[in-house]
C-alpha cells in the first residue's frame, strides 16, 4: 500500500503498479523496456493516441480530467497512461510474443483500443468510470488471444462498454477472439432490448434469435410488426414462427394494407373483444376512429389498474391516439388561429369530454395557448357538465399529472379545481399530484410537478403553499425509508419551489450542485481564441425561407459582416467588440432534403475544424425540433428552441448538453418576439457581457411588446429542465446509460 496525492493534495491509499509521483504534480510512468528502432514507429502510434487523450480536456499534463470527481479522474488517468505503458512493456518483454510481427500486431490492437476509446468518449457512449476496468480486462484479453485462447468468458463478465471496445480492438487481428461475437450480441440485446430487432436484422443467424423474438416481441410489438414485413432473413424467421398466437396475429396485421390502423387494438383483437371489421367500420370516419382509440385507451388503463396487466401494444395505442389528436384536431384549430371561434373550433363540436381531454393532454407543447384556452378546455368542461372530478374518475385519472401541469401553465387550474363540489377532493388530487413520485417510471411525472409550480405560485398561492408542505412531507417519508431516488426527487423539488420566490435568494448551485441558473458567464461561452460561436438551424419550408432572410438582414451596419460565399450556409462575424461568429445554414428546399444536407455539411465543417458551438438557435416549427437537437453540439450552453414544450424534447436537449440553459415557448414562436431576443443576445455577447437572465428578461420584455411574450419561458423559470439537471447530478452514474452503440 502506497500513499499518493492528487493534484489538490488529497491523499489516496492505493495499490498501484509502477508509478512515479513528483511533488506538486501527478505523473504516470514506467521503466520503459528498450524498443528496437524497427518497432519504435508502432510505439509512437500508441503514444500519439495517449497524447490525444491527454488533450481531450484541453490540458497537456498527462492527467485526464474526465469528470468532476478528482479521485476517479486519478484512477482513470493512471489506467490510460501508467496502465497503457505497462501493456506496451508487456508486449516488448513477454516470451509469448517471440516474433517482431506478433509484437507489432499486439501494438496495433492497443492503438485500436485507444482510438475506439477516444471515439466513444467524444460520442458520449462510453461510461468513462469503466476506464480502469477496460485497461485491466484488455490486458487479460490480450494475454489470452496471444496464447490462442478464446475470450468468451471475459466478454461475458465485463460491462458492455468494456466488452465492446475489447472485442472490436482484438477480433480484427486475432481470429480466436471472434467466437465471442455471439456473447457480445446477447449482452447488447439484454442491455438494450429496444434495439434487439435492429441487432437481429444484422445478425439473423445467432442461435438465440427465435427466443429473443418471442420475448422481446411482446415488449416491443410495433418493432415486431415492422420487422415482420421485411423481405430479409429476420422477416422470414418471424413469419416462420407459427406456434405463438400473438406473433401470428402481428404477422397477419403486418401483411395487411390497413395493419397500422388495426395494430393499436392488438390486445382486444387477439382476445376476441374487437374484430377487424369493427376497426374497418370506424376507420372510415376520423371522429369515429378517434372515439374507438379513446374508448380502448380507457379500457386498457382500467385493465392495468384493476388486473395489474399492461395490454400489448398499449404504448402504440397511446402514440396513435396522440397522432390523431394532433393531425385531425390540433393542427386544424392551430392553423385556423386567425379565424373566428365558430369556424376555428368546428371540428371539435362532436367530441365528448373524454375525447377533448385527450386532445388537450396528448398535444402538450404543440397546442397553441388560444387553442387550449378558447377552444378545447372550455368545451371539455361544458361537455363534462363542469364537473372535473367526475371526468377524471371516468378517465381512471390517466395522464392526470400532465393535465394538471398543462392546466396550470395555461392558468386554468383554478377554474378546474373550482368544479369539484367537494373541496376536500381537490385537496386530495393535489396531494396525489405530488405524492409517490419515487415510484414513477422515469422523470416525466417529477418534471410535470416541477413545471407546474411557477404558474401555481403566481395564480394559486394557497395551493402552492400546500404543495411545498407536501413535498417536505414526502421528502421526510423517503428519508425514513432510506429511498435515495425519493430523497433526490423531493429535495430537488423543495429547493426549486423555494427558489421560485426570488426574494428568498435560494442558491440552487449551492443547494443542488448544478451550474448557475440565473447567469451564464461570458467565459463559459468563449473558446481558447476568445471567440463565441453560435449556430442557427433553419428549415426549408416557406416560413423558414422568409425567416432566414429576415435573420440575415438583421446583421447589416458596421458592427457585423456577412459572408455569403458558401452555398449551404452563411457566416456572420462581429467587426467591433468581442469576436462573435454565427453560422447559419441556408433554408434550402425541404422537399428535396437540401436543408438537411446543408445542416450536415455545416456540422462536418465545424467538427473538422474543431469549432465548438456554445449558443444554439432553433428557427423552425416544433416538428423540426428533434432534428435540431440531433445535430446540436454537446458544448451548447444556451439553447433557444422556440416552440419546445414537453418533457421529451427538454430531456433530449439535456442528454445532449447537460449544462444547457434552455429558452422555450409554450406555443408558436413569433418573429416580433424572436427578433429582439436575437438582437439583445448577440449585442450582449459582442459587448463581452455575462448573460444575466433576470436583467436580460427585463430588457427583452421591454423590447417585445406584443401578445404572446408571456408564453416564452426563461431558463430560471424552466423548473422542469432544472429538475432534470439536478436529478442527474444527484444520482450520478447510478442512473447513467451504458454505451449506446454496437
Amino acid at each position: 500500500m502506497l500513499t499518493f496525492f492528487t493534484k489538490s493534495g488529497k491523499a489516496l491509499g492505493l495499490v498501484l503498479f509502477s508509478v512515479t509521483v513528483a511533488y506538486g504534480q501527478t505523473s504516470f510512468t514506467d521503466s520503459v523496456a528498450k524498443v528496437p528502432i524497427f518497432r519504435q514507429g508502432f510505439h509512437d502510434r500508441v503514444n500519439k493516441q495517449q497524447e490525444i487523450i491527454d488533450l481531450l480536456d484541453t490540458k497537456e499534463d498527462k492527467f485526464f480530467h474526465a469528470s468532476k470527481d478528482e479521485e476517479r479522474d486519478f484512477l482513470i488517468s493512471r489506467a490510460l497512461f501508467g496502465g497503457v505503458n505497462q501493456i506496451k512493456n508487456f508486449i516488448e518483454v513477454t516470451e509469448n510474443l517471440p516474433k517482431d510481427q506478433e509484437k507489432k500486431r499486439a501494438l496495433v490492437s492497443l492503438e485500436s483500443l485507444l482510438k475506439n476509446y477516444i471515439t466513444q468518449y467524444k460520442k458520449q457512449t462510453f461510461n468513462v468510470f469503466y476506464t480502469p476496468l477496460l485497461i485491466d480486462n484488455y490486458k487479460l484479453a490480450l494475454t489470452k488471444v496471444i496464447a490462442n485462447q478464446p475470450i468468451d468468458d471475459l466478454i461475458h463478465e465485463s460491462p458492455y462498454d468494456v466488452a465492446n471496445l475489447i472485442y472490436n480492438s482484438l477480433s480484427g487481428d486475432y481470429p480466436v477472439a471472434k467466437s465471442a461475437k455471439n456473447v457480445l450480441i446477447l449482452k447488447y440485446c439484454k442491455l438494450y432490448p429496444d434495439r434487439t430487432f435492429l441487432t437481429l436484422r444484422n445478425n439473423p443467424d445467432v442461435p438465440f434469435a427465435d427466443s429473443l423474438i418471442r420475448v422481446v416481441g411482446k415488449k416491443y410489438p410495433q418493432q415486431l410488426y415492422d420487422y415482420a414485413q421485411a423481405n430479409n432473413s429476420l422477416g422470414y424467421k418471424i413469419r416462420n414462427i407459427v406456434d405463438d398466437d400473438f406473433i401470428r396475429a402481428v404477422v397477419k396485421m403486418s401483411q395487411s394494407r390497413s395493419g397500422q390502423l388495426y395494430f393499436p387494438f392488438l390486445t382486444n383483437i387477439v382476445g376476441g373483444k374487437l374484430t377487424i371489421d369493427d376497426v374497418d367500420a370506424a376507420s372510415k370516419d376520423s371522429v369515429k376512429y378517434f372515439r374507438l382509440l379513446v374508448n380502448t385507451q380507457i379500457d386498457y388503463v382500467s385493465r392495468m389498474i384493476n388486473q395489474r396487466d399492461t395490454a400489448l401494444a398499449f404504448k402504440e395505442l397511446t402514440k396513435m391516439l396522440e397522432k390523431k389528436a394532433i393531425d385531425v384536431f390540433v393542427n386544424t384549430i392551430n392553423g385556423l388561429h386567425n379565424e373566428n371561434d365558430n369556424v376555428r373550433f368546428r371540428c371539435l363540436q362532436n367530441l365528448t369530454a373524454e375525447e377533448l381531454y385527450y386532445v388537450a393532454v396528448l398535444t402538450n407543447g404543440i397546442i397553441y395557448t388560444s387553442s387550449y384556452t378558447n377552444g378545447v378546455y372550455p368545451l371539455m368542461m361544458k361537455k363534462a357538465n363542469n364537473r372535473g372530478d367526475s371526468l377524471l374518475a371516468r378517465l381512471n385519472f390517466d395522464h392526470y399529472r400532465k393535465f394538471i401541469s398543462q392546466a396550470a401553465a395555461y392558468n386554468k387550474l383554478g377554474h378546474f379545481m373550482s368544479s369539484f363540489p367537494n373541496k376536500d377532493d381537490s385537496h386530495k388530487l393535489m396531494q396525489a399530484f405530488v405524492n409517490n413520485l419515487e415510484n414513477s417510471d422515469g422523470l416525466e411525472d417529477g418534471v410535470d410537478v416541477a413545471d407546474s409550480y411557477a404558474s401555481i405560485k403566481e395564480t394559486l398561492p394557497a395551493i402552492a403553499d400546500e404543495m411545498l408542505l407536501n413535498v417536505k412531507s414526502n421528502y421526510d417519508r423517503n428519508v425514513n425509508t432510506n429511498n435515495k431516488r425519493g430523497m433526490a426527487i423531493y429535495n430537488i423539488l423543495y429547493q426549486l419551489f423555494l427558489s421560485a420566490d426570488t426574494t428568498k435568494g435560494v442558491d440552487l448551485t449551492k443547494e443542488l450542485g448544478i451550474p448557475p441558473v440565473y447567469k451564464v458567464p461570458n467565459s463559459t461561452l468563449t473558446n481558447e481564441k476568445g471567440e463565441i460561436i453560435m449556430q442557427v438551424f433553419f428549415y426549408g419550408d416557406q416560413d423558414g425561407k422568409n425567416i432566414f432572410n429576415g435573420f440575415v438582414n438583421m446583421f447589416g451596419g458596421g458592427n457585423w459582416s456577412v459572408d455569403h460565399s458558401n452555398k449551404q450556409w452563411v457566416t456572420i462575424k462581429s467587426t467591433k467588440g468581442k469576436p462573435v461568429i454565427i453560422y447559419a445554414n441556408r433554408a434550402l428546399p425541404e422537399e428535396t432534403g437540401e436543408d438537411d444536407k446543408a445542416q450536415q455539411a455545416l456540422n462536418e465543417y465545424l467538427e473538422n475544424n474543431n469549432i465548438r458551438t456554445t449558443v444554439t438557435i432553433h428557427r423552425g416549427h416544433s416538428y423540426y425540433a428533434e432534428s435540431t437537437i440531433a445535430y446540436m453540439a454537446p458544448s451548447s450552453r444556451i439553447v433557444f428552441m422556440g416552440s419546445c414544450g414537453g418533457f421529451n424534447l427538454i430531456n433530449k436537449i439535456l442528454d445532449k448538453s447537460p449544462d444547457a440553459h434552455i429558452i422555450a415557448s409554450k406555443q408558436i414562436g413569433k418573429t416580433a418576439i424572436n427578433k429582439p431576443f436575437f438582437s439583445i443576445i448577440t449585442e450582449q455577447l459582442r459587448a463581452g457581457r455575462d448573460i444575466d437572465w433576470l436583467d436580460f428578461w427585463k430588457t427583452f420584455k421591454a423590447s417585445a411588446r406584443v401578445e404572446g411574450f408571456e408564453d416564452y419561458i426563461p431558463p430560471y423559470k424552466n423548473l422542469g429542465a432544472i429538475f432534470i439537471k439536478a436529478y442527474k447530478i444527484s444520482m450520478g452514474d447510478e442512473d447513467a446509460d451504458e454505451s449506446k452503440a454496437f
